[in-house]
């Protein structure tokens, strides 16, 4: 198929939740689909789903030269990226800052931060020379919120936030829209990865909640893409119907 027949999306994190559903939408919807991720079989699992319109890139997300390969390496039918999604995203742990890890703090920052800098400096020039293009950034209600245990993937979301305004700084007037998307509460694996693996206490972070859905998320992606090049969606935050914020907390000594 000829990238001139299909619009290109490229899709970081796309082995599950927000990725695995963008791509699949997307892919419903006629476009091509990019799709990476660290878990190669899942990935090609999920391209004989979608079929000749999808392109499996396996590799991690933070490592700058990995990416930096498999963007120059695409294919001359896939090089032409209307949308760079970037999706891949993780938090971990929920230990107070005086008791975290930071071999967790570490990967968060190499993947929230770093990563979504190496795929999104490596894919603009592919904008720039098509003379069109939109980043979307898959951030967090944590990079406005504070909340216990927050503290580095927070911190990281906060970055996304005003990454994405700084990108669409340096790009209006080439053609190419920056949105940075912000959800909350979403049931995904999110929490599994947060909890190391604990499928029991992930569960309880949605028990009788009204959560998020993946396909949420990517019908409001789908509809950011597709808005009219007059204009450009800064922002959008979204949270779930049983999610909203607390009085602030206020400790009295003894």
């Amino acid at each position: 198929m000829n990238s001139i027949l299909h619009k290109t999306i490229f899709i970081t994190g796309a082995t599950s939740g927000f990725g695995r559903a963008t791509a699949k939408l997307f892919n419903d919807k006629g476009w091509q689909t990019i799709i990476t991720g660290r878990r190669g079989e899942r990935l090609e699992e999920l391209a004989k789903e979608l079929g000749e319109l999808s392109l499996p890139l396996s590799f991690d997300i933070s490592d700058r030269q990995a990416v930096k390969k498999a963007i120059e390496n695409l294919p001359p039918n896939f090089n032409q990226i209307s949308v760079l999604c970037n999706n891949a995203g993780l938090a971990l742990g929920l230990e107070g800052a005086d008791e975290a890890n930071l071999d967790d703090w570490d990967q968060m920052i190499d993947t929230n931060i770093k990563g979504l800098v190496y795929a999104t400096r490596n894919v603009l020039p592919l904008m720039i020379d098509n003379g069109e293009g939109h980043v979307i950034n898959i951030g967090s209600v944590a990079g406005s919120y504070p909340y216990p245990g927050g503290n580095v993937y927070g911190g990281t979301k906060a970055f996304v936030s005003q990454f994405s305004l700084n990108l669409r700084a340096d790009l209006v007037g080439k053609g190419i829209n920056v949105t940075s998307l912000e959800p909350g509460l979403a049931e995904t694996e999110f929490s599994i990865v947060r909890f190391k693996g604990d499928k029991e206490k992930a569960s309880h972070v949605y028990k009788d909640t009204r959560f998020i859905k993946p396909e949420d998320i990517a019908e409001t992606i789908y509809w950011v893409a597709t808005r009219p090049k007059n204009i450009n969606i800064n922002r959008i935050e979204i949270m779930a119907g049983d999610q909203a914020f607390n009085p602030f907390k206020i400790v009295k000594k003894d």
